[in-house]
C-alpha cells in the first residue's frame, strides 16, 4: 500500500481489532520483556504525563488536557495560491505582527520545499492544512552528516534567513556550530515555540533511501518547547524522524500527538519530552535497513517518572520485517554518555510504556528492546515483585495490555 493511501491509526485500529489476539491477564513477563501489572500501570495515563511543568528538580502540578485542534473558518494567514509563497514567510509575518493572541496559518495543498524554523517568543501558532494531509507537503532533503557550513549553504541558498528575521538566531545557532557535523539541526521543521499546534500536514525529510543503512540522522520534525500539539500529521523519514525534545535540559516539555502517522527505520520517535501518543500509527520500514530497526528512543531525565506514553495506537512493520521479525520496539538513548558510559542518576534513562496498543508482525517478541543507543548499555529490567519501576540501575521500557495481529 502506498503511503498516500495509509489511513490514520484510529481507523486502522477499528479495522484490525477483530483480528487481534487479546493480551492475557497476568501475562508472563521475562527479563527481556517486562510487562506491568494492572496496579503498576495505573499511574501511567495521559494526565500524569501531561500534568506537570517547570523544572525536573521541582515539578509543578499544571494540568494540560489538550482539546482537539479547531481552526477558524478563515485563517489569519494563507500559504500558497495568492498568499505567502513559503511557510517560513507566513511564520515570519505572524511574529512581526506580534501580540499574544493565537495566529492561524492555513496552508493550501502543494509541495513546499525548504526548512521552516519557528522561534520562541512570538504569538502561539497553529499551522494546518487546507486539504488532505497527504496533499499538503513540507519537504526538504538534509543529512546530519554534513558540516555546519555546508548545512548553512544548503538550507539558506535564497537568503530566506537573514539578520533581523525572527528565525535568524535559530539559523545562526546551527550555522556557527563548531562540531564536525550538523547533527540535530538536520530537520525540515524545527519549533522552539511554546503552545505550537500542527494539524493536517505531511512533513518529509526526502533523504529517505538515497543513503546507506549507516548513521544518517534526517529529521522531519523537531519540537523543543512545552505544550506542543500534533493532530492528523504524517511524519516521514528514516533515521530520527520525530524529535520530541526539551530544549532546556532542566525543564519539562510536554507533547501531545493524536491520530497521526510516523514512519522510519532507526530511533524514529525520540527525545526528552514528556509525550503522549494516542491513536497514532508507527510504521517500521526495511527499504534502507533490512533488519534491527528501532522505533522509540526516549531520553527521559533520570529523576522524572514520565517519558513517552503510547496508548491505543497501532505499531506495524513492512513486508521485509514481517518475513524476518527482527524489529525492536525501542531502546534508551543515553544521550551524552558516549565517553563516560551510563552513569546511574546522571545519564538520561528513557521511560516508555506501550499500552492498550495493537502490534503487528515483524518485531522480535522475545527481545523487543534493543541495547541503548550511544552507550550500547544492555537492556536490563527488574521483574521482581514490588519492584521500583524507576530504579536508575535498570531500564524503564515496559508494556501493558497490548494485542498482537
Amino acid at each position: 500500500m502506498s503511503i498516500a493511501r495509509l489511513v490514520t491509526a484510529t481507523a486502522a485500529t477499528a479495522l484490525v481489532l477483530s483480528m487481534a489476539t487479546p493480551a492475557r491477564a497476568g501475562e508472563q513477563q521475562t527479563a527481556t520483556r517486562p510487562i506491568l501489572t494492572a496496579t503498576e500501570a495505573r499511574p501511567y495515563v495521559p494526565h500524569n504525563y501531561l500534568g506537570f511543568s517547570g523544572e525536573y528538580a521541582a515539578p509543578v502540578a499544571d494540568p494540560w488536557r489538550p482539546a482537539p485542534i479547531t481552526p477558524p473558518r478563515r485563517p489569519d494567514l494563507i500559504v500558497g495560491g495568492p498568499g505567502f509563497a513559503s511557510v517560513q514567510d507566513a511564520v515570519d509575518a505572524a511574529y512581526r505582527a506580534g501580540g499574544s493572541k493565537r495566529r492561524y496559518i492555513g496552508i493550501l495543498p502543494g509541495v513546499y520545499q525548504g526548512t521552516v524554523f519557528i522561534p520562541a517568543g512570538g504569538p502561539p501558532l497553529t499551522l494546518y492544512g487546507l486539504g488532505r494531509p497527504a496533499d499538503v507537503r513540507l519537504e526538504f532533503t538534509v543529512d546530519a552528516t554534513i558540516a555546519p557550513a555546508a548545512w548553512a549553504a544548503l538550507v539558506n541558498p535564497d537568503g530566506r534567513y537573514a539578520e533581523g528575521d525572527p528565525a535568524w538566531p535559530m539559523f545562526q545557532s546551527c550555522a556557527t556550530k563548531t562540531s564536525a557535523t550538523a547533527g540535530l539541526c538536520a530537520t525540515v521543521v524545527w519549533a522552539q515555540s511554546a503552545g505550537l499546534q500542527l494539524k493536517g500536514l505531511t512533513i518529509t525529510n526526502t533523504l529517505l533511501d538515497t543513503v546507506d543503512r549507516g548513521t544518517h540522522q534526517a529529521l522531519a520534525l523537531r519540537t523543543d518547547a512545552d505544550r506542543t500539539q500534533l493532530e492528523g500529521m504524517r511524519l516521514i523519514s528514516r533515521q530520527d524522524t520525530f524529535l520530541a525534545n526539551a530544549d532546556d535540559v532542566a525543564r519539562i516539555a510536554r507533547v501531545s500527538v493524536r491520530d497521526s502517522y510516523i514512519e522510519g527505520d532507526t530511533d524514529f520517535v525520540f527525545g526528552r519530552a514528556a509525550a503522549v501518543f494516542t491513536g497514532t500509527r508507527f510504521h517500521l520500514v526495511s527499504s534502507r535497513k533490512a533488519s534491527g530497526g528501532v522505533i522509540f528512543a526516549p531520553n527521559t531525565a533520570p529523576n522524572h517518572p514520565y517519558g513517552f506514553l503510547v496508548t491505543h495506537c497501532l505499531i506495524t512493520a513492512d513486508e521485509g520485517y514481517a518475513a524476518a521479525p527482527t524489529g525492536y520496539l525501542g531502546r534508551a538513548w543515553d544521550q551524552g554518555a558516549s565517553t563516560t558510559g551510563y552513569l546511574p542518576g546522571i545519564t538520561p534513562n528513557g521511560q516508555l510504556l506501550i499500552r492498550d496498543t495493537l502490534i503487528g508482525p515483524g518485531f522480535n517478541t522475545v527481545t523487543p528492546w534493543a541495547p541503548a543507543a550511544t552507550t550500547a548499555r544492555p537492556f536490563a529490567a527488574r521483574i521482581d515483585e514490588g519492584r521500583d519501576l524507576n530504579d536508575i540501575n535498570f531500564n524503564r521500557l515496559f508494556e501493558y495490555a497490548n494485542r498482537t495481529l
